[in-house]
């Protein structure tokens, strides 16, 4: 392997073929192959192996074993049930191991390989796990934002009563103020929050607020498989942790406020971690992150959601599925609101006429101005 580096090294410095062939004492074939390939591909085999009693009969295997795919699991063919069938049915003299393997190197080359990633620097992924918090004295659902840096394994949490577009935006919001940077792209999974539609050619129509908040931060978006966790396995990894080493036992707090953060504070001392495979603190390795990531907008996005209503008789308007008071003066207007995580802003025209804490009940009426 140290060889097959050297040759590749030296040819990329401006070595001829011949010139390393010589130098190095090889073939110039075999320093044509290492140029070919990054790694040494290994022995492959050029003929097929020749099975001269199953060879006529792998058709109907592999026809079986493909109509197999449409069946439960538990419903498709063993190797035995093969065998007994190639007999019965078909004649076949041979025995059972030739079966038996034949169906063990399709299994093989079914499945689908994965090779650990060496993540470069300045990347995120991004995702939503949920967890029970008991906030104000309430037993509820959390819904946590996480964010996570691979390269360095730098993480950033934030707890939402839900998941909802602007809980997204939000999420990156806070998470790009913790670093003071913000990354070279983000790796998302699929949400209806960030992707509006995937289009018969495979592009994305992004969700309006999602769309504004990588416009203004010029955020480049990726996105993984549907249904391949695997492909953002970093931060789903991440989650799990965050579920297991912030949120047990039951976290208890007087606000979400107070609990974000402790939060927050657990990313930060995280950072002087020792990774198990690194000799480097996280902190450390974040370094190379932040120096590859970009400066933050002169303002950060306004994380919220926007839509218009029209005041009713009550001086009530609807957001969502609550009402929300507004002065009795504003009845039968026309006006604006703003869905933030935590509060509801109401206004006319140019002015500001209501704020309120949001309500994430159904069918609540909100009446207490902030």
């Amino acid at each position: 392997m140290d060889l097959y580096r050297k040759v590749r090294l030296a040819c990329a410095e401006g070595m001829s073929q011949r010139e390393a062939a010589r130098h190095f004492g090889i073939s110039r074939d075999s320093v044509q192959k290492m140029l070919a390939y990054s790694v040494p591909p290994g022995y492959r085999r050029k003929a097929p192996i020749k099975r001269p009693k199953l060879d006529s009969f792998t058709e109907i295997i592999n026809a079986w074993l493909e109509e197999d795919r449409g069946v439960p699991r538990k419903q498709r063919h063993t190797a035995k049930r093969v065998f007994e069938r190639l007999r019965d049915e078909h004649g076949f003299t041979g025995g059972y191991t030739i079966v038996k393997d034949y169906i063990r190197e399709d299994d093989r080359r079914g499945r689908e390989m994965f090779v650990p990633l060496a993540h470069a620097p300045g990347h995120a992924q991004a995702d939503f796990g949920e967890a029970m918090v008991i906030i104000d004295g309430v037993e509820q659902k959390a819904h946590f934002f996480a964010f996570d840096l691979p390269h360095s394994d730098a993480c950033y949490i934030r707890a939402y009563p839900a998941a909802t577009s602007e809980a997204w935006v939000d999420g990156h919001v806070h998470a790009f103020g913790f670093f003071g940077r913000v990354p070279v792209s983000v790796l998302y999974d699929n949400d209806r929050c960030l992707v509006a539609q995937i289009l018969p050619d495979g592009t994305r129509k992004r969700a309006r607020l999602f769309s504004g908040f990588l416009s203004h931060y010029l955020l480049r978006d990726r996105y993984g498989r549907p249904g391949k966790g695997n492909d953002k396995g970093s931060v789903e990894g991440l989650v799990g942790y965050a579920r297991r080493n912030f949120m047990v036992p039951v976290p208890r707090f007087p606000s979400w406020e107070a609990f974000n953060a402790w939060l927050e504070e657990q990313c930060r001392k995280r950072q002087g971690d020792v990774l198990r495979g690194h000799t480097e603190t996280i902190g450390t390795r974040l370094d190379r992150d932040l120096e590859v990531m970009s400066a933050l907008p002169p303002a950060s996005f306004d994380a919220c959601d926007q839509a218009s209503g029209r005041v009713t008789s009550q001086a009530l308007v609807r957001y969502k599925t609550n009402d929300y008071s507004v002065p009795v003066a504003y009845g039968h207007r026309d006006v604006w609101l703003r869905g933030y995580v935590d509060e509801v802003a109401i206004g006319c025209g140019g002015d500001l006429i209501a704020r309120h804490p949001r309500s994430y009940e159904r069918e609540d009426v909100v009446f207490d101005p902030l």
